[in-house]
């Protein structure tokens, strides 16, 4: 089946949701609204034609202060049908000190769902919804923030340890310094 058809036969099924093709890349990628994103997943898992039962990758982009808004990235498979598909959400960013976006897991569609939701969490902020076990995974229970958004600012030390790093290269310690 073909990314037209599949886009088609999703659009037809979900009237009432605004789609956007994105067809610039070397992969076509369908955008879906964000508050429909597990009923879509749901429907592209359940339904005979499509079967798209591997969730291959989540991904989490965050846009920055300036477009306010985050992304995340859904490439999925039919692994009996041989297709592709790459599902897009935009929604808007939190500002800093309120509360992290939110949007619907897919972790019950998809098992591997639940460890890279869990990565979308820890790295970038990103509370998902209805997700099982949603915890930290890379970091501390304890961390602050989440590394991987573009407003994350680097504390300098974590329980005593230096954590700051520029370039690669740790920070001088001045001579007296305890290292511990």
């Amino acid at each position: 089946m073909t990314f037209e058809e599949i886009s088609e036969l999703v659009s037809r099924h979900f009237p009432d949701k605004m789609m956007e093709t994105d067809i610039k890349g070397p992969q076509p990628i369908l955008i879906v609204p964000a508050d429909g994103i597990a009923e879509i997943c749901e429907f592209l898992y359940r339904d005979n034609r499509l079967f798209f039962d591997y969730l291959a990758c989540l991904t989490a982009l965050d846009n920055g202060v300036t477009l306010g808004t985050m992304e995340i990235i859904y490439n999925l498979t039919s692994i009996p049908f041989g297709h592709d598909l790459m599902l897009k959400i935009i929604f808007p960013r939190n500002a800093e000190g309120a509360p992290l976006p939110v949007v619907a897991s897919v972790a019950n569609i998809w098992r591997t769902a639940d460890w890279h939701e869990r990565e979308a969490y820890d790295l970038m902020g990103i509370h998902f919804n209805g997700h099982p076990d949603l915890r930290r995974i890379l970091l501390p229970e304890d961390w602050e923030g989440h590394p991987l958004r573009k407003d994350f600012s680097v504390q300098d030390r974590y329980h005593g340890i230096y954590v700051r790093y520029e370039d690669g290269v740790s920070e001088q310690l001045p001579a007296n310094e305890d290292r511990a």
